[in-house]
């Protein structure tokens, strides 16, 4: 507790200078108590000022930023890998039409982990919610290659990045590109090192339609196995499907599989009707036409993973094996409303401008209950009451870009994923690399390329970025 002064000690304050002089001069013993008390203040005062500056100094840079931004809502530290010094989940102030901010806002959620201002920022364009980001260990496979930061964004309308109120026409591709140009200007005025905007499946499209919108915003683009789809059903990945993925063999082994489903129905779907009712599915329409589509969607999922295409039963299988193999494979719940909910903005958004895929039904025309496959996403996939146009001008847009940008771009494939039917279609040019990895799935990434097609990435993204990279450090 700091010691009052004495009242002779007030006193003192309120005389002339010579009479200060005589008291200093001939009262020695009284004046050093008080020299004391005023030491004692004072040295408290500095303890105290040296404790909040102690404590301001252990709020990081990067915090002290993020606090200080109008557009950040809230921070929260949270857990991070090894490879960052800190980690911040964000809520930042987003308008749900870039175009006219007075229709309202809504958060959306960021997630920032940092090295260093200097390193560069590896921009990752979530197509969905930011599940992998919200995980403390993780960490974008491009960092640790370029010794980056890493920001990741949950997509508009999904997570915890949806509005209060939904209104499906905010949710468009240039509404969220504008979303990340926002928060690229944000942390463009803390970051100082070159930044690569990168994505997955939808994500990677994300980052494509990011670089489409805002070309300058970012030194390279990487999207992984990112479709570019001209219609609601672009028609290239049945005859994909039927006559490209794997080998004649597989891919015959997979059709006749489907057809010993069909062919089977009146055996399993009394077994399709005990799973459904376990699981507590509902849907939108028949589980005669759930049992249909699961069918149909069999080829596809198998194709788009691998990860079923060596257990495949034998035609004379018994019921329940073919069944569990079905069901496995291709997860009637993607059907059912629980599959609708979760990802109901990315159906309107392929029904709006994102575009998808459609079923060949012609091998199963005499074995199916529905009479058509045709529309079914408009039909089944969208909300209820919910009209949506398909609008062509927006991948056109996408395409013009791609065939007149000089922009540094790099695109990632598997050969056997059907999404590599759609996969970009570029024009012999310096600034683009596109990478289709052999026999590869929609799993396809950097660190699981072959050697040689992995060097090549490396040796292009150092060239791009103007760093080097330890390629045999890399591949190893």
């Amino acid at each position: 507790m700091v010691q009052k002064p004495s009242h002779q000690y007030v006193q003192l304050s309120s005389q002339t200078s010579d009479e200060n002089h005589f008291v200093a001069k001939h009262t020695p013993t009284k004046l050093y108590l008080n020299t004391t008390g005023i030491l004692k203040t004072l040295l408290t005062l500095i303890i105290l000022t040296g404790f909040t500056a102690f404590s301001f100094s252990q709020e990081s840079d990067i915090y002290q930023f993020l606090k200080s931004q109008p557009s950040v809502l809230s921070v929260e530290e949270v857990g991070q890998d090894d490879y960052f010094s800190e980690s911040y989940v964000l809520k930042i102030k987003q308008a749900l039409d870039h175009s006219d901010t007075c229709k309202g806002f809504f958060s959306q959620r960021v997630y920032v982990s940092h090295i260093s201002v200097e390193n560069p920022v590896v921009f990752i364009t979530d197509g969905y919610v930011a599940i992998k980001a919200g995980n403390e260990k993780y960490v974008n496979e491009i960092c640790p290659i370029i010794q980056g930061n890493q920001i990741d964004v949950e997509h508009r309308y999904f997570g915890e990045s949806i509005p209060d109120s939904i209104e499906w026409k905010y949710l468009t591709v240039e509404n969220a590109a504008r979303d990340h140009h926002k928060i690229n200007r944000l942390f463009k005025k803390f970051y100082t090192g070159k930044w690569v905007a990168t994505g997955i499946s939808k994500g990677g499209q994300t980052s494509t339609f990011y670089r489409t919108f805002f070309p300058g915003d970012v030194d390279v683009s990487v999207a992984y196995v990112a479709p570019l789809n001209f219609g609601v059903e672009d028609g290239r990945h049945e005859p994909f499907i039927a006559n490209e993925v794997g080998s004649k063999a597989k891919r015959n082994e997979v059709l006749q599989f489907q057809l010993t489903a069909l062919k089977r129905r009146d055996n399993l779907f009394p077994l399709f009707l005990e799973h459904v009712k376990e699981k507590n599915y509902t849907f939108n329409f028949s589980l005669e036409d759930a049992f249909d589509f699961s069918v149909l969607e069999y080829s596809f999922a198998i194709w788009q993973w691998g990860t079923y295409l060596d257990s495949i039963p034998p035609t004379d299988a018994p019921d329940q094996m073919i069944l569990d193999h079905l069901l496995k494979a291709s997860d009637v719940s993607y059907f059912s409303n629980i599959g609708m909910e979760r990802y109901q903005a990315f159906f309107v958004q392929a029904a709006c401008e994102l575009g998808y895929y459609g079923y060949n039904t012609e091998p199963f025309k005499h074995y199916l209950h529905i009479k058509t496959a045709r529309n079914y996403l408009q039909r089944y996939f969208l909300p209820r009451g919910v009209k949506i146009e398909y609008n062509p001008e927006t991948m056109q847009k996408v395409q013009s870009f791609l065939q007149e940008t000089n922009k540094h771009m790099m695109w990632i494939y598997g050969e056997d994923d059907p999404w590599t039917a759609t996969a970009v279609v570029l024009p012999p040019k310096d600034n683009f690399l596109k990478i289709v990895k052999p026999g590869g799935y929609h799993t396809s990434r950097i660190n699981n390329l072959p050697d040689d097609q992995k060097k090549k990435v490396y040796d292009t993204l150092g060239s791009w970025l103007d760093i080097n990279i330890n390629n045999e450090q890399s591949i190893k």
